[in-house]
């Protein structure tokens, strides 16, 4: 059984947009994610490219927030910031 064909990558444009991880399923963007050690804040780089690339997901991944019992990949659309230990859990 495949799940598809992914790739990872990041994103910086000469106007000093950047996003740390691209993961793109497909050929196509799947999610982007931006890591912060602290700051909830969506960045407003991952903001900028998840509008241009149409991305489903948007993450600002916290280092120091604590785990939260949620689904990150429940709600496509806005990018939402998200505990490093919750995100993770997600992966698999």
């Amino acid at each position: 059984m495949s799940l598809g064909k992914f790739e990872l990558g990041y994103l910086r444009d000469k106007e000093k947009h950047e996003v740390d991880f691209l993961v793109a399923r497909d050929g196509r963007p799947w999610f982007l994610v931006e890591v912060k050690q602290h700051d909830e804040s969506i960045s407003p780089s991952l903001k900028y490219f998840q509008q241009q690339l149409t991305a489903p997901f948007a993450f600002q991944v916290v280092l120091d927030a604590n785990y939260v019992d949620a689904d990150c990949f429940a709600r496509a659309g806005a990018p939402i910031a998200v505990p490093a230990r919750t995100f993770l859990s997600q992966l698999l």
